[in-house]
């Protein structure tokens, strides 16, 4: 599962050949430092070569969607069905998946990086927020008063980003605080998904999560997502409906899985590399060699070195 940054979110949705994407970022924000702006979503797509389908990956920027029109949200263990207006909080932290099942679509979004949020005055810290927790959601149904009050906020914000105003990221800032706190009052939408494909999502998306991270090619790279709660974190579901899932699905615990895994990776590694076994253990996610060798031990019953020669 890919990491995507905010250029290549513009790549993303209008590839290079229809935009230019200087037009969105400067030399400045090439590196995602402070990153902000707003689309108009009739307007973008109707001059867009790309639909407003989202597939599944992690990003690194943070996403706020009005959404005007039938659309489908699929993320983890949960499926739902946007049947007239919406709003969608997307996170880093959560892959999902965003189907229109129409063509008749409308509303704004916005995407900002954490840097840009974390020069605010507020200290209000995005991951703290209840609304950007592992097993909060973040999909919400609209009433039509609803939807008239949230838009008014993004229509402000795509009125001050044209501005001229010298503290207009400041204010874009205090807009896009006053979005997430409109959101973290609204009721969550019912679940529409059954359990079956529930089940067999979260399955999909944990061995992919844990495939990504291999082959490891060279000795610097380093696993990032190690033990069970890693991964569900990064599905944003509890562990224990993780292994549930995996136990029921796989026969085997998310443990036994992700250790297997490693031990598979360990192998190709001691036998195809001259990497030291300290070097070895850190690539593997192990912070003490100790640690890795009793593990490898307990999965072959040989020691590193033992396997090796």
């Amino acid at each position: 599962m890919d990491t995507i940054s905010i250029r290549e979110f513009y790549k993303e949705i209008c590839g290079d050949t229809v935009c230019q994407l200087n037009e969105f970022l400067d030399s400045e924000q090439s590196s995602d430092i402070g990153h902000f702006n707003i689309f108009n979503i009739e307007k973008f797509y109707n001059c867009s070569s790309k639909k407003p389908e989202m597939t599944y990956n992690r990003r690194r920027y943070y996403k706020i969607s009005l959404i005007k029109g039938k659309n489908l949200v699929e993320y983890a263990d949960r499926s739902v069905l946007i049947e007239k207006q919406g709003i969608l909080f997307a996170t880093p932290k959560i892959p999902y998946r965003y189907l229109p099942q129409d063509t008749n679509q409308a509303g704004y979004f916005c995407v900002f990086t954490k840097e840009f949020v974390s020069k605010s005055m507020t200290g209000l810290i995005l991951d703290d927020l209840p609304i950007y927790q592992p097993n909060s959601d973040f999909v919400f149904q609209l009433n039509d008063e609803q939807f008239s009050e949230i838009e008014s906020i993004f229509l402000k914000m795509d009125a001050e980003l044209s501005s001229d105003y010298t503290y207009k990221y400041d204010l874009l800032r205090n807009y896009v605080f006053e979005l997430i706190h409109q959101g973290q009052k609204l009721k969550p939408m019912e679940n529409t998904v059954n359990e079956h494909n529930a089940a067999s999502r979260i399955v999909s998306l944990f061995i992919e999560l844990l495939e990504r991270q291999f082959p490891i090619e060279d000795d610097v790279q380093r696993i990032q997502l190690r033990t069970p709660n890693d991964f569900a974190e990064q599905l944003g579901i509890h562990i224990n409906h993780l292994n549930k899932v995996l136990k029921q699905s796989t026969g085997r615990s998310t443990s036994q899985i992700i250790n297997s895994r490693l031990v598979e990776e360990a192998k190709v590694l001691l036998r195809q590399t001259q990497w030291n076994v300290s070097e070895i253990a850190f690539a593997l996610g192990f912070d003490e060699l100790a640690h890795f060798s009793n593990f490898f031990k307990k999965h072959t019953q040989l020691s590193p070195l033992k396997f090796r020669n």
